[in-house]
């Protein structure tokens, strides 16, 4: 779901204060664009969910980055998106996510 190796990489090459700030900036930014992907008209839908796959691979949400990427592809093609199972995922991988955040900043 997370790639851990991915958010101790990031950890260690901004520091840990920083990091704590841009996961705070991550969750906003995504919660705002997860919360408004069930109404992307679905000839903005692609670019929509490469934006969020974009910061989701920042961040090493590895399992909500891959579904957004299939869903840009269908997008793009005139496909069904299965916008259900990418909301979910997304909150499942920031559930665990911040249950982590305390180890990976302490203090």
């Amino acid at each position: 779901m997370i790639d851990w190796n991915r958010v101790s990489k990031l950890r260690d090459e901004i520091g840990t204060e920083d990091f704590a700030e841009v996961a705070v900036v991550f969750l906003e930014e995504n919660d705002t664009g997860v919360a408004a992907l069930p109404g992307v008209p679905h000839t903005g839908l692609s670019q929509h969910l490469h934006a969020l796959k974009g910061s989701a691979l920042n961040l090493g949400f590895a399992d909500f980055a891959t579904l957004c990427q299939a869903g840009e592809v269908a997008a793009a093609a005139g496909a069904a998106v299965d916008r259900d199972s990418i909301v979910a995922s997304y909150a499942e991988s920031k559930t665990q996510f911040l249950a982590a955040l305390p180890r990976l900043c302490p203090g």
